[in-house]
């Protein structure tokens, strides 16, 4: 995909999820890539990136560390994570004369995949597990791909709320997932202990050390307080509830997994399947039929995802939450979430 198509086509998502600070800034980043300006010098080498690289998103993550570092000079007045006001011209111009002073800073991320480990999306998981828990009471031994940070391997320590008015969780969290739950509703599983949270990622985030931090702040999107809010709360929890977070991939993570008797493993992963290649699916998926025909009652195995699915060949892609529980393993839509978690409807 050109360039400055796959720029606009990632303003226009943007604008749909409710960045207009974002969907301003990468649509003028387009215009000044067609036009040949500081942009397309800054992404030199970058013209083939493929569009799930997210090549925009690099991009404004590397910006908004160097804000959040003090290091953009007048850009910082227009960004809100950092109590600034966004207003689109001046900082358009603010943000063009950053590329033109420190293009060399910028650069220094555009090889690095984004790291949102978005909380959000922690209501899809803590749902998944309340319905898991109607079949099964055993203690959960939880293993994500694609964790990041680990952040959303602390699930049961935040606080969610449903449409009527319900709280789960931990109500005392400083992460309180308000509208995260809708439709159907979920019962509480009151005896529900994680008894070990273990996740993968080929490039984990430290959320231990401030360079961590930084990391996961930037890929926030700068006008979306109620994110940075989760994102800081969650950290916090981060700081006193320990997770593993292993440093390799997902096909080496799935293979080294085993069930254990008295236990529910739960291997989870959200919004993270497209970017391993097809044999890699092909191998996780191998792996995950192998673990479901070991399963029994005594050690059940499950399976529970956030992705954009198709409910069937013809339909559009939509983040559906799907599971399977073995024994038996059938496929079930639980519901359908949103890209940055909130709300997931419950089917």
């Amino acid at each position: 995909m050109e360039m400055a198509e796959a720029f606009r086509r990632q303003a226009e998502a943007c604008r749909r999820l409710e960045s207009p600070m974002y969907a301003v800034l990468v649509g003028r980043v387009a215009d000044d890539i067609a036009a040949g300006g500081l942009s397309r010098e800054v992404l030199a080498g970058h013209e083939d990136d493929p569009g799930p690289s997210a090549l925009a998103l690099r991009m404004m993550g590397s910006v908004h560390r160097l804000v959040l570092s003090r290091r953009a000079g007048e850009l910082a007045a227009y960004y809100p994570s950092v109590g600034g006001s966004w207003e689109p011209e001046g900082g358009w111009a603010a943000f063009r004369a950053l590329l033109a002073e420190q293009p060399q800073a910028v650069r220094e991320w555009l090889d690095r995949a984004p790291q949102t480990n978005e909380v959000g999306r922690s209501g899809a998981l803590m749902g998944g597990l309340l319905r898991i828990g109607e079949e099964h009471a055993h203690p959960l031994r939880l293993f994500e791909m694609g964790s990041s940070g680990g952040l959303n391997l602390r699930v049961d320590r935040y606080a969610y709320t449903d449409d009527a008015g319900g709280v789960f969780g931990d109500p005392d969290s400083p992460v309180r997932l308000e509208g995260a739950w809708q439709g159907r509703p979920l019962r509480a599983w009151p005896e529900l202990q994680i008894v070990e949270r273990v996740g993968c990622d080929v490039n984990p985030v430290d959320v231990t050390q401030a360079e961590g931090r930084l990391t996961l702040t930037a890929y926030v999107w700068p006008d979306q307080t109620a994110r940075l809010e989760r994102l800081r709360g969650a950290l916090q929890v981060a700081a006193r509830v320990g997770a593993e977070v292993r440093r390799t991939d997902a096909v080496s993570f799935v293979r080294s997994l085993e069930l254990a008797d008295k236990t529910i493993t739960v291997l989870w992963h959200s919004v993270m399947w497209q970017y391993l290649s097809r044999e890699d699916q092909a191998a996780v998926s191998a792996r995950i039929e192998e673990l479901g025909s070991a399963a029994t009652a005594e050690h059940p195995f499950a399976h529970l995802m956030l992705e954009p699915l198709r409910r069937t060949p013809e339909a559009v892609h939509s983040f559906l939450v799907a599971l399977r529980l073995w024994p038996g393993g059938e496929r079930r839509i639980l519901g359908e979430g949103a890209a940055h978690g909130i709300p997931t409807i419950w089917e």
